[in-house]
């Protein structure tokens, strides 16, 4: 009777781990590591933008490009790459319910790194905005075009190639689209 009431115990212990909850990334900010000099770390947060300090273990994410595979300890995960200069941070993340991406500047400063969250809408909106001032204002468009060549070579020169600027256009506008 024992045997058997310890096989029963064995085999609903083993079910249990079978249907476990997953724990999905669905939410994430960038900080700087507080740990490390010119280092970030990668939060998991909820949609309040609060710890979630139930995420544990390994998580895939393609960071500017690169796949790296993030150990996240009680929510946060530490990049532990150097930046030596002002630059864009593009985090992609894809689990089962999507692709979740975001895209930081991270600015260099004396006393360590501030990132800052750029929206999609910022993206889109200074080229739109400067081609609306062209078509307006047709005497200024040299000055336009030489602001425009000005947006692009700081976006370059920051690392933000032209794939990740439209990837970053695109996801915005699935989640107001809810694609």
């Amino acid at each position: 009777m024992k045997k058997i009431f310890f096989v029963l115990l064995l085999i609903l212990s083993a079910n249990a781990k079978l249907f476990a909850d997953v724990i999905n990334i669905d939410h994430f900010i960038v900080k700087e590591n507080p740990f490390a000099e010119r280092e970030v770390a990668i939060v998991a947060v909820d949609s309040l933008e609060n710890i979630r300090e139930d995420v544990d273990g390994l998580f895939s994410f393609t960071i500017n490009g690169f796949e790296e595979q993030m150990r996240f300890e009680k929510g946060t995960a530490f990049y532990h790459r150097k930046l030596d200069k002002s630059s864009f941070f593009y985090v992609k993340h894809i689990n089962d319910n999507g692709t979740h991406a975001m895209l930081y500047y991270i600015y260099k400063q004396d006393g360590g790194l501030k990132p800052i969250k750029v929206s999609w809408a910022l993206l889109l909106g200074i080229p739109l905005g400067l081609v609306l001032l062209g078509y307006l204002f047709k005497r200024f468009i040299a000055i336009i075009l030489i602001v425009f060549c000005i947006f692009l070579f700081f976006n370059y020169q920051n690392g933000l190639s032209i794939s990740t600027f439209l990837e970053s256009i695109v996801n915005g506008l699935k989640g107001v689209f809810g694609g």
